[in-house]
């Protein structure tokens, strides 16, 4: 295993796009020092007349997993941002979280060795819904009526068909949705009260909720 030690700061890169573009993403990402990326299928949920943060109803979107040190994460971005204009009404977003720890993929890098200062004020949160597949429009109506502009609705299945992925100790199976909400962060305890109040959350099995800072910010129009 190779240890990065001197590595004090990762962000883990959300690009959200149209369907057949992510690939083109990971592309350019190489090209800026970034090692890879995932692609998850998922479609967008704002009305096609409101063009805000997270895309257009019902049109299908890939939601691109990319992690590298904060300085190679914010040069991929600025060079994403420049090659597919996200600053244009429908040509996707992206944002990065800070990661505290991360094992594989030739780090090993944990909230104890990371070096931990002051950071930049934080404009927006990312919130992760986890319910039953069919639920998800639930989610995203619950999140509208607190001021949430939309959503991204991505489908989760496990590796194989006996096989299930756990997040934070729950399991992950075909069944399952995940909604991903981007708000500003004034209104995000508004938000996830409204969500857990209709969704009923902290009954067991009815699904989980988190929330995470983020830190830099392409293609969002308030």
């Amino acid at each position: 295993m190779t240890y990065c030690d001197d590595i004090n700061h990762l962000e883990l890169v959300f690009v959200i796009v149209n369907f057949g573009t992510g690939s083109k993403i990971i592309k350019q990402a190489r090209k800026s020092g970034i090692k890879g990326g995932t692609i998850f299928l998922g479609k967008g949920t704002s009305e096609n007349h409101i063009l805000e943060l997270l895309g257009i109803s019902d049109i299908r979107k890939e939601v691109v997993l990319l992690v590298g040190d904060r300085e190679t994460a914010y040069n991929a971005l600025e060079d994403l941002n420049d090659k597919f204009n996200f600053h244009k009404p429908n040509h996707g977003i992206a944002f990065t979280i800070p990661v505290d720890s991360l094992i594989g993929s030739g780090y090993n890098i944990t909230f104890e060795n990371r070096n931990i200062e002051g950071g930049e004020e934080i404009m927006y949160n990312a919130i992760f819904v986890v319910v039953d597949r069919g639920l998800a429009e639930d989610v995203v109506d619950a999140a509208k009526s607190a001021g949430a502009k939309g959503a991204t609705i991505i489908n989760a299945r496990g590796s194989g068909i006996h096989e299930t992925q756990k997040l934070f100790a729950m399991e992950i199976e075909p069944e399952k949705e995940i909604v991903l909400i981007l708000t500003d962060s004034s209104i995000t305890g508004d938000v996830t009260k409204a969500i857990n109040e209709k969704m009923e959350l902290s009954k067991p099995g009815h699904g989980i909720m988190f929330v995470l800072d983020v830190n830099k910010t392409y293609g969002i129009r308030e």
